[in-house]
């Protein structure tokens, strides 16, 4: 398949958690990058390869940090493709102060937001919405809800 998503990490520690949504996208056969990407070490870094994700066929952005959790925020502000946060329990809040931090974006920049740790989820949505693109995607999810 041609369809790419984007698996972005706030920072290397945050791959344990992350690495459930690339297992559910390798085993659907989804193309797919990861990179580990900072809001709040390397802004500008980060907003210039959001801004280039559509040129590239990006589809759909994961992004999963834990602490204040800005990332898949920052995404969304960046880019009107769909972006699927992922609040990490890494911080001694539990990841409760991610999961807030991701969800409470103000109206014009959505971010869609699983529950923390669950990145397995945010793939599986990921793959629900380029199944709204390609009808051939669907039976690899069939059988999910």
């Amino acid at each position: 398949m041609s369809y790419r998503i984007v698996v972005v990490m706030g920072s290397d520690s945050d791959r344990g958690v992350m690495e459930g949504a690339l297992e559910v996208l390798r085993d659907a056969g989804v193309e797919c990058e990861a990179v580990v990407l900072s809001a709040h070490r390397d802004p500008e870094r980060l907003r210039r390869y959001v801004t280039g994700l559509r040129s590239q066929g990006v589809k759909v952005v994961i992004a999963g940090a834990g602490w204040a959790a800005h990332l898949a925020g920052f995404i969304a502000a960046h880019t009107t493709l769909p972006v699927i946060g992922v609040p990490i329990s890494s911080s001694p809040l539990k990841g409760l102060d991610a999961l807030l931090s991701t969800v409470q974006m103000p109206p014009g920049v959505p971010v869609a937001t699983v529950a923390i740790d669950c990145a397995k989820n945010a793939a599986w949505l990921a793959l629900r919405i380029l199944a709204l693109l390609d009808p051939s995607i669907e039976p690899l999810i069939k059988g999910k809800a």
